[in-house]
């Protein structure tokens, strides 16, 4: 994996993540370049199946100043580039009770394209989010314990 450019921490936050799937992302005109500069915001955007197609909305990519006239819509439906049989697996696992497609992180792989993690996700209840700060509090008070121990 590549150089990564944002990652969704209200998704890790607000939701219990279980598959995760690497995927491609159809961009127009001057996105790769205001991505590549970081611009780029997932404020409550979420995947959708529908027809053998998978799409990605609400994700915030800031128009690229220096396309002039040639930039697209900040928050247009942008297609997510998954193999068939990716996308049936996909869409068996939503049609289930509860689950929905959340983006987890965008980034360049290797190669130097745009690829988004995609993750199957359950809403936490409040009691299991208080618990995940609860650990988090006590794991970094625990850690700054052994820090102060050791000097």
């Amino acid at each position: 994996m590549g150089e990564t450019i944002a990652t969704n921490k209200k998704a890790f936050r607000d939701y219990a993540l279980t598959d995760r799937w690497e995927c491609g992302i159809e961009l127009k005109g001057g996105e790769v370049k205001s991505i590549r500069a970081g611009h780029v915001n997932f404020k409550d955007s979420f995947a959708r199946v529908f027809e053998d197609e998978a799409c990605l909305y609400n994700l915030y990519i800031e128009p690229y100043r220096q396309a002039s006239y040639l930039n697209e819509e900040p928050e247009r439906p942008r297609k997510l580039l998954l193999h068939k049989q990716e996308i049936k697996k996909i869409l068996g696992h939503v049609s289930q009770r509860g689950l929905l497609l959340v983006p987890t992180k965008i980034y360049f792989n290797n190669r130097g394209f745009v690829k988004v993690e995609i993750a199957l996700a359950q809403g936490k209840k409040l009691y299991d989010k208080r618990e995940a700060i609860k650990k988090k509090d006590l794991q970094r008070d625990l850690s700054r314990r052994v820090k102060k121990a050791r000097r």
